[in-house]
């Protein structure tokens, strides 16, 4: 399995991602020029974190016009896999390959924190072998991180299985006060699968592999992703407790 790894203008994840891959899972990774149209025979794209153009216009707007971005359309259309996190969520959602925008998080400001969130879709393989009692913790660094969608699309993801996480507090109760950017229904990860697998995440998962890999390669991992011999110990990690109560914050705080 290759990955590659885009790099905009302003990214500033990008190479953590890189490293994560690399370094902690163990994948053939690529780094990819937002320039270029070549993807070099990437099975998954990954469109990292950071503040693409300076996040003029709004998050993502500018990148989706990016030469690189026809190809990354064109692989999730013919069903490869597309992975972004945090500003490549906003991405993703520029070019309509997911549904619904990323807003200003209702306090106005960047957040960066720790974050628990509850798995919740019993369907996609991302999430399904996940116990929902069980929290994770998992960083989110974003000013632009409240997810909206119409109630239809929302009833759409929550009717297909694609709500994969939401934020919730330590207990795993989903509520107001567990959802730090005023996101709709306290999505942090959804994903879809009408034109190619495309999963987005709000929370940075990149930056939790400095602590364990397990989040990052349940979040990309399914028996096809990912060797069964990491996903499992991943899987034992997360269930155990590993992450919580543990510093996973990003460098760039």
């Amino acid at each position: 399995m290759k990955f590659g790894v885009v790099t905009f203008p302003g990214s500033n994840c990008d190479m953590d991602m890189v490293h994560a891959l690399e370094h902690d899972l163990g994948f053939s990774v690529v780094q990819l020029w937002h320039k270029d149209h070549d993807l070099q025979g990437a099975d998954v794209i990954v469109l990292p974190g950071g503040f693409s153009y300076g996040d003029y216009l709004r998050s993502g707007a500018i990148a989706r016009f990016s030469p690189i971005m026809e190809s990354v359309v064109n692989h999730a259309q013919k069903g490869g896999r597309v992975f972004g996190v945090c500003n490549g969520f906003q991405i993703l959602c520029e070019t309509g390959l997911l549904p619904g925008a990323l807003l200003h998080n209702e306090s106005r400001k960047f957040i960066c924190k720790n974050v628990t969130l509850k798995p919740v879709s019993r369907k996609a393989p991302v999430s399904s072998a996940l116990d929902p009692s069980t929290p994770i913790t998992i960083p989110i660094a974003h000013g632009e991180g409240n997810y909206f969608i119409d109630d239809d699309g929302l009833k759409s993801l929550q009717d297909n299985g694609q709500v994969l996480f939401q934020y919730c507090d330590e207990s795993g109760a989903v509520n107001a006060w567990s959802n730090p950017n005023g996101a709709v229904a306290n999505i942090a990860i959804d994903a879809v699968g009408s034109r190619g697998p495309v999963l987005a995440s709000g929370p940075v998962l990149a930056s939790a592999t400095r602590v364990a890999p397990a989040p990052l390669a349940i979040f990309i991992a399914d028996e096809i992703w990912v060797p069964r011999s990491v996903r499992f110990a991943a899987e034992r990690r997360l269930r155990s407790g590993v992450l919580r109560g543990r510093d996973t914050s990003c460098a760039q705080c």
